[in-house]
């Protein structure tokens, strides 16, 4: 069985956004959301010694993905190939799983009202085409292939070249996403965009955004089953009066 990764060499990167746009074209992501994005770190040094990295990011396809258990819906899960991913038919845009994400990769569609992001554009894969983003890279920085195909490129620079993955010790959720870069470069990257804890929702939340809504909607439609069972005996009532 596949198990799908990507590789990005920063050494490579020149933050172009063809990436990104062609991610955008592909999906049609609304205005100022992102399934992917660039972004280049602060300076670091000092002068004449300055350095700067960019850093591409997206879902990571997580191993043990923490978006997946807060969904009340399970409209996010984890196929065969190790991706996640979002059924939309399921998803009630709740939001559970943008607040869990570490990389801060999900967000909210504005149009459908659903939870998107990176799936490695997975019919594309299906269809036996790179995702967008590696068909498009001007520089040729970022592969993508199967982690168990000792054969791959990806295989190669992740078990023999010593591609990273961008996590900490309070953050190890195992991402499929690794990063090819100089060591120095790197660490910025990982300082200057690190993950975060996954955030779960409190008792007092999850009420306040999903239950409460849920036992006011079946309130309402309790008297509203009741108004129309009212209304039906009355009127029935005043045709048995009439004859």
């Amino acid at each position: 069985m596949a198990r799908y990764a990507m590789v990005t060499d920063l050494r490579k990167c020149v933050a172009c956004q063809a990436c990104t746009v062609a991610c955008s074209a592909e999906w049609e992501v609304p205005a100022g959301h992102g399934r992917t994005h660039v972004r280049t770190t602060p300076l670091a040094g000092a002068f004449p010694n300055l350095m700067s990295s960019p850093h591409v990011g997206q879902c990571n396809q997580c191993d043990r993905p923490p978006c997946v258990e807060p969904c009340p819906s399970g409209a996010t899960y984890q196929d065969a190939g190790g991706i996640v991913r979002v059924d939309g038919d399921l998803c009630i845009g709740c939001g559970f799983c943008v607040d869990a994400c570490p990389y801060e990769a999900r967000y909210i569609n504005p149009r459908t009202k659903k939870v998107d992001k990176c799936d490695f554009c997975r019919p594309r894969i299906e269809r036996g085409e790179e995702p967008a983003c590696v068909a498009t890279c001007t520089a040729g920085a970022k592969y993508f292939g199967d982690l168990e195909d000792r054969d791959s490129e990806v295989s190669r620079l992740v078990f023999r070249e010593g591609a990273r993955r961008m996590e900490t010790r309070t953050v190890a959720v195992g991402p499929n996403v690794f990063y090819l870069g100089r060591a120095e470069h790197l660490d910025l990257v990982l300082s200057s965009f690190p993950p975060r804890p996954p955030r779960l929702l409190t008792a007092g939340e999850a009420w306040t955004k999903l239950l409460r809504p849920l036992v006011l909607v079946m309130v309402g439609a309790t008297f509203a089953g009741q108004a129309v069972a009212f209304f039906t005996q009355l009127r029935k009532g005043e045709g048995d009066f009439e004859e």
